[in-house]
């Protein structure tokens, strides 16, 4: 099962299509959870989720607003979206009920 981060990182990416970079994803959770998220966690996380095939990874050209560096494009695998999926409903399935859900949860 996803951790909450994990969750957060691919829910992002998806979110931002061709535009999922580690920066956008960065400022995308960021402003969802109003912390700060740092840029070891996030990358260690890619890395991780990569690992077990979640995400797909390449490095995009390089460009001149960025100081001539390359961004590390992100792109969520099918596999990503289905593990995605399952922890959104586990989340679902076990806040029925709970004072706090909303909805067709409570």
């Amino acid at each position: 099962m996803l951790g909450e981060f994990e969750f957060l990182l691919l829910s992002s990416a998806a979110a931002l299509g061709d535009g999922a970079y580690g920066a956008a994803i960065r400022e995308r959770i960021e402003s969802a959870t109003k912390e700060r998220c740092s840029i070891g966690a996030l990358y260690t996380t890619i890395d991780r989720l990569e690992a077990k095939g979640f995400l797909r990874t390449w490095m995009g050209e390089a460009t001149q607003q960025r100081g001539g560096r390359a961004k590390r494009m992100v792109e969520v695998t099918p596999e990503g979206i289905a593990a995605a999926n399952e922890f959104y409903e586990i989340v679902r399935r076990v806040s029925r009920g709970a004072s706090w859900a909303i909805g067709d949860l409570a």
